[in-house]
């Protein structure tokens, strides 16, 4: 037997304690957007602190302006060193009446197709998630005495805050946080028997136009058809973002978007992506008419329009002409668009379809570049051959469609890369009632992150 067999055996003997352990840390209710938890969160860090110093980790519980941030160091057999980043703190529970069982009371339940899964809030975002991670190197340890290379793990208590606090946390630890490459356990699978690795996060430019016509809310019987009405205005320009092929008419909107490399687009070619229109009701692709459905939503830019607000929206009728109309838009960019240029652009594409006699005001909230991982990076080709030998397929390298900040924190302060590997499911329930993660999901992750490691230190 290798040695990579007995940890992987040790993980198969040691199941049931790791599950244990892991429904003692989600009985902890560490919600981070209300402060009446905020203690909560404390001992939920404090728990993982003690765990990890337990596994030969010289951790730290340390204080930030917001929630504390455990952070612990440990040397490995190998000399490379990676930073693995997750976060302890969860989602609020409500609406409580639609759980099937009380939320922070850990236990197993049976799913109607027969999986055993996990179910309580944090169970995959990201409690079980980080568990995976933990218990991986406690497996190493139990079994070797070491771990296969020097880790670094980073667990905030904001994530679903935000991060507010954790930018500036990077960027003044930074000399403790260096390492090779960046480890995230966050994310998800392709489906229950396909592991992913995610390769590429999709940048943000979020913009509010705010148009005012009139000086005040107009009768639209005595003024209508001579008042420029705001709506109007703003439905035009809207309208304007897109042409007919479903492209997106801001000038140089464009530049940066880069094609995907041939062998990836024949591997997405071979996805069933059937069901993911079908289950929120949908079937036809709105995006760009010359691209693949899983492009539109991986690997190419969107823009979309996420709130309009103008005029009366009470009970009944009310004739008039409102004085102001706005609109929330967000872009997500992928390549290397710039964000500061797309929104200039989006400025002027704005103001010229604004009326001499109407006001235009726009808002610019914080963008943030996209990011992608080279195709040949050799860490990417580690974990990918470790992921094969786990589940038994190839895994599949897919683009995501959110924006996770910390990561852009991670390349831009510390120069690493960062290899998005998590283990959760569609049907996972993330941030809604009844949350879940399955117990495949769970054990094969730790199983996987045993054999990432020791790849990664190969």
């Amino acid at each position: 037997m290798t040695p990579l067999d007995a940890v992987l055996q040790q993980v198969d003997h040691d199941l049931d304690n790791s599950l244990h352990r892991l429904f003692e840390w989600l009985k902890i209710p560490s919600i981070s957007t209300d402060p009446a938890y905020s203690a909560h969160c404390v001992t939920a860090a404090q728990w993982l602190k003690q765990e990890m110093t337990g596994l030969g980790f010289k951790t730290e519980v340390m204080d930030t302006e917001g929630h504390p941030v455990v952070l612990g160091h440990s040397d490995g057999q190998a000399g490379k060193k990676a930073l693995f980043y997750g976060h302890y703190d969860v989602q609020p529970v409500d609406p409580l009446d639609q759980w099937d069982t009380p939320p922070f009371e850990p236990r197993m339940v049976t799913l109607p197709d027969g999986r055993k899964a996990i179910s309580a809030r944090g169970a995959c975002d990201d409690k079980g998630q980080v568990m995976t991670f933990i218990e991986a190197c406690r497996a190493y340890r139990a079994v070797t005495g070491h771990l296969p290379l020097g880790l670094t793990i980073l667990v905030e208590g904001e994530e679903e805050s935000g991060s507010p606090h954790l930018p500036a946390f990077v960027e003044a630890h930074r000399q403790a946080l260096a390492a090779d490459v960046a480890l995230v356990c966050d994310t998800g699978m392709w489906d229950p028997k396909t592991p992913a690795i995610t390769t590429s996060l999709r940048g943000l430019v979020y913009e509010e136009i705010i148009i005012t016509c009139a000086d005040r809310d107009l009768h639209s019987g005595l003024f209508g058809g001579a008042a420029q009405n705001p709506i109007r205005v703003l439905s035009n320009i809207i309208a304007d973002l897109h042409d007919e092929t479903g492209r997106v008419t801001v000038p140089h909107f464009y530049e940066g978007v880069h094609d995907i490399p041939s062998q990836v687009l024949e591997q997405w070619k071979q996805l069933d992506v059937h069901d993911f229109l079908t289950q929120v009701g949908l079937k036809n692709p709105a995006g760009e008419h010359d691209r693949l459905l899983i492009e539109q939503i991986q690997s190419r830019p969107t823009c979309d329009v996420n709130g309009i607000i103008g005029g009366y929206t009470g009970e009944g009728t009310k004739t008039v002409i409102a004085s102001q109309a706005s609109a929330k838009i967000s872009f997500r960019l992928v390549g290397d668009q710039d964000p500061q240029a797309i929104s200039k652009n989006f400025e002027a594409f704005v103001r010229a379809r604004v009326p001499d006699d109407c006001q235009v005001e726009l808002i610019h909230h914080k963008g943030s570049r996209a990011l992608a991982l080279p195709f040949d990076m050799s860490d990417l080709t580690a974990a990918r051959s470790a992921l094969h030998d786990e589940w038994g397929v190839a895994p599949v390298t897919i683009g995501s469609g959110g924006s996770i900040p910390i990561v852009g924190d991670f390349k831009r302060v510390l120069g690493l890369d960062t290899l998005l590997v998590g283990f959760g499911l569609d049907d996972d329930r993330v941030h809604s009632p009844n949350e879940k993660y399955d117990l495949t999901s769970f054990h094969k992750g730790i199983r996987s992150w045993v054999r990432i490691l020791a790849a990664l230190a190969d």
